[in-house]
Formats: structure tokens, C-alpha cells, sequence
């Protein structure tokens, strides 16, 4: 009897043992890809870069801390919690356990030079110097935050262009293959000659349409697809040509002389040395290490062409302004401030009020191009898509004269 009782036991619900085997091994599981994620944060941590916008908050918000009294490891224990980007929380993390073993704080943020450029090491390094690391990064934070705000707006300016000329040519190439053809059949039976802007649209459609009836025709007529795979394959060797000394001198040369756009891209060159180097200078940075991190953070050639010119004539006891006078780059203006800055010891303050100048100078160099990109599109929207429209309705214009034969 007892034999029954325990088998008819073991045949009903199951034991608390077997219920908890599958909860455990979801358990386990979870556990697993818990670590497995937050080992493949911290390996990208190492690499990690840290768009400038996020550095200008981080910045500004340790300035605020260690200002308020905090010591530096509670202001990283602090930003560390508050941080929503996962692989930024694991930088700020090891960089605080880095402090806490011992390590000063320019030493700890070097092991991650993608996340903390070298304007925002050597800085935390002056400060570390002075004594005056919260006021320091202040002034670095400011630094940061008008790049992003002098970049946005270059990029909100050059949005709406890029949207428009990309929706242009989707819808040419729409119309090239797909309804041109169709006025293409529809005219083959008048049977008489078309006008030439008429035949060139059709002969141009019938280039870009891919001929899918056969896998030999696919592959070897040429349409529009093959000229995306040149464009694409011809965008791919010129970036590893920019990445060259050579393609990135060349690059670089190009876009300063740009009907366009070169004036604004080289006043932002200009600016971003000039505020730079006052920041640099202004916090206490020695000039020989100033100039090498000025170089670094131009961005352009011709920067850093002139920063190691300078360096050179500095060390050898000349003056700034001395290799911005013979320099093309840089124009009159800016060379006779830099002069009036060593003549009076006040080289950081002239160079900030050049920065100042063109920054409003960007800004008014943004508007203005804004203004006069949005009626150059419609033009060119109304050229093209009239174009079109007008070559493929001139038969039609001249439909008793090409359906008689006339022509």
C-alpha cells in the first residue's frame, strides 16, 4: 500500500526539485549573457570614441563638482551613475578605480585616447599642474561646447541641400526607368523621327534600365546599377587615398579652395586654432607642447604645417607672429593682432578675440549660404524635372506633324 501511495506520488504534479532545474537554468542563462554583453563593452571601451558633445557635458558637469568641493572620485562615482551610454559608464568606471589605486587623473584618462582627445589630457594635466583642475576644465568645457554648437549649425545648414539633391536624383532616376520608357513605346508607334532633347532622354533611359530578361544581359549591359558600383567603388579608393600624407594633403588643399564652401571651412580652421591655442595657452601650457596639441586638433594640413614652423622659429627664440606673417594661409588681420598680443603680453586674449570674429564671421557665412542654396534648388529642381517633363511632351506638342510623318 505505501509502494502505491509513493508511485501514485510520483506521477502527479511535479516535485519542487524538478520545477526549480528549468527556472535555475534560465537563471544561468541570463547570468551568461549578462557577462558575455558586458565583456564585449568593456573590449569596445578600449576603442570607444566619444562624440564631442558627450565630452562637453562630462567636462562641464566634473567642473561643476570638484568646484562644489567634491573630491574627484565621488564627481566619477556621481557622473558614472548618471550616465545612460553603457560603454562611457565603463570608461568613467575603470578611470575612477584607476584614481583609487593611485594614478593622477591625466594618467588614468590616457589609457583611453579615443574617448578623451589630447586637448582635454593635456588640460587635465595643466590643471593637475596648477592646482586648478575644476577652473581648468571649465574653460575646456566652453572650448567644447562652441565647436559643437559652431558644428551643428554647419550641419543643420548643409541638411536640408543634401536632402533635397538626393530626393532629385531618386526621382530622376525614377522617372529615367520607369515612365520615360513608357513614352518611349507609346512614341516608337508614330513611326517617325523625334525630336533630338526627345531621343536623348530615351536613349539615356534605355542606358540606366537594367535588362533583367537574362543573366548575361544583367551583368553586362550597362545601367544604372553598374554606375552605383563605380561611384561606390571610386568613393572607396579616394578615402584610402584621403587616409594617405598625400591624399590627405590634397584633400585638404581641395576643400580650403572650394568655390563654396572653401571660405567657411577655412575661417573654421582659422578659429579653431586661434581658440585652441588661447585655451592652451591661457591655462598654463608650455608653447612647444601647446603648438603640438594645436596640430593635432586642427584637423587640417596647413595647420600643422604652421604649427611645426612655429615651433621651430619659437625654440629658436623668434615669435609667432614672425612665421604667420610669411604664411598664406593666415591672413593680414590675424597676423597683425598676434604681433599687437606679444607686443603687449596679452597673446591668448588677441587670439580668443580672433576666434570670436570668426566664429560670427561662420555664422554669417552659414546664413548667407543657407539663403542662397534654397533658391539655387528650386532652380535646379525646375531645370531638371522641366527639362524632362518638356522633352518628353514635345512630341506630343508636335503630335500632327510627327504622327504625319512630317518630320
Amino acid at each position: 500500500m505505501a509502494f502505491i501511495t509513493s508511485a501514485s506520488s510520483g506521477s502527479g504534479s511535479p516535485s519542487p526539485l524538478r520545477q526549480a532545474q528549468p527556472q535555475q537554468k534560465k537563471a544561468d542563462f541570463r547570468a551568461a549573457q549578462t557577462l558575455a554583453k558586458q565583456k564585449s563593452l568593456e573590449k569596445r571601451a578600449k576603442n570607444y570614441k566619444l562624440p564631442l558633445g558627450e565630452l562637453a557635458i562630462f567636462t562641464q558637469q566634473i567642473s561643476s563638482l570638484l568646484t562644489a568641493g567634491l573630491p574627484l572620485v565621488q564627481c566619477l562615482e556621481a557622473l558614472q551613475d548618471q550616465t545612460e551610454d553603457p560603454i562611457f559608464r565603463i570608461i568613467i568606471r575603470d578611470v575612477r578605480n584607476d584614481i583609487s589605486s593611485g594614478n593622477s587623473f591625466s594618467a588614468a584618462v590616457k589609457k583611453f585616447p579615443r574617448a578623451f582627445n589630447q586637448l582635454f589630457i593635456s588640460m587635465v594635466e595643466a590643471g593637475e599642474a596648477s592646482g586648478a583642475l575644476a577652473e581648468i576644465l571649465g574653460k575646456v568645457a566652453a572650448y567644447f561646447e562652441s565647436t559643437v554648437k559652431l558644428t551643428k549649425k554647419v550641419k543643420s545648414a548643409m541638411t536640408y541641400p543634401i536632402a533635397v539633391i538626393g530626393l532629385a536624383i531618386v526621382l530622376v532616376n525614377v522617372l529615367l526607368i520607369f515612365v520615360i520608357p513608357v513614352f518611349a513605346a507609346m512614341f516608337a508607334d508614330f513611326g517617325a523621327k523625334l525630336p533630338k532633347p526627345t531621343q536623348m532622354l530615351i536613349d539615356l533611359s534605355n542606358f540606366l534600365k537594367p535588362d533583367f530578361s537574362s543573366l548575361g544581359g544583367f551583368f553586362l549591359k550597362p545601367s544604372i546599377l553598374h554606375i552605383a558600383v563605380v561611384l561606390y567603388i571610386v568613393f572607396k579608393i579616394w578615402v584610402q587615398f584621403a587616409r594617405t600624407p598625400r591624399g590627405r594633403r590634397f584633400k585638404d588643399n581641395l576643400l580650403v579652395k572650394a568655390p563654396i564652401f572653401g571660405n567657411l571651412i577655412h575661417k573654421i580652421a582659422l578659429s579653431r586654432f586661434c581658440r585652441t591655442y588661447a585655451t592652451l595657452i591661457r591655462s598654463g601650457v608650455p608653447i612647444l607642447r601647446t603648438l603640438e596639441i594645436v596640430a593635432g586638433a586642427s584637423g587640417k594640413v596647413q595647420i600643422e604645417d604652421a604649427c611645426a614652423e612655429i615651433s621651430k622659429h619659437v625654440s629658436q627664440g623668434g615669435q609667432v607672429s614672425e612665421v604667420l606673417a610669411v604664411n598664406l594661409f593666415f591672413p593680414p588681420m590675424m597676423k597683425h593682432m598676434v604681433k599687437a598680443g606679444e607686443t603687449t603680453g596679452n597673446v591668448d586674449g588677441m587670439m580668443n578675440k580672433i576666434a570670436d570674429f570668426y566664429d560670427v564671421e561662420c555664422e554669417a557665412t552659414v546664413a548667407a549660404l543657407t539663403s542662397l542654396i534654397e533658391p539655387l534648388l528650386i532652380v535646379f529642381l525646375g531645370v531638371v524635372v522641366g527639362g524632362i517633363v518638356m522633352a518628353m511632351f514635345l512630341p506630343i506638342f508636335q503630335l500632327g506633324a510627327v504622327a504625319g510623318g512630317l518630320q
